[in-house]
């Protein structure tokens, strides 16, 4: 059923990953200009990833347990962005190229708490389908 509340969550993960990644910056370079995300090719490359795998879990409503494993899939490639990020951070820290971070850089965190969330939604239909199983 396409009107449970984990395809809610799913739809927000990839508004946050497909559409606000591309309007928010992620950071301002040493010259006060805002990076984006559509500057960078593999930020595009896994942002569009992640909300592919969203979409994908979004229209396999039928499979709950495939529909869980592309949740745990879309957490790891959001938690691969996460290190990218606190890399870039870290690394490039100060007035060297990364001056000031953006709210795009704490996307990747919303979208796995969404995800978490969906997972959870998704374990107690498969334990309610499951227990009317039993009773049959």
């Amino acid at each position: 059923m396409i009107q449970r509340i984990q395809t809610v969550y799913l739809f927000l993960v990839f508004v946050v990953s497909g559409i606000l990644s591309l309007l928010f910056p992620l950071w301002k370079d040493m010259n006060g200009k805002d990076v984006y995300a559509g500057q960078n090719t593999l930020y595009v490359v896994l942002f569009g990833a992640a909300a592919a795998l969203s979409v994908i879990a979004i229209l396999g409503y039928k499979k709950r347990q495939s529909q869980f494993v592309y949740n745990r899939l879309n957490m790891i490639l959001n938690f691969i962005l996460l290190g990218l990020f606190v890399y870039q951070s870290l690394n490039l820290s100060g007035e060297a190229t990364v001056s000031e971070k953006g709210i795009g850089m704490f996307l990747p965190v919303v979208s796995i708490f969404l995800l978490v969330f969906a997972n959870k939604a998704i374990k107690k239909d498969e334990d309610l389908v499951k227990s009317a199983d039993r009773i049959r």
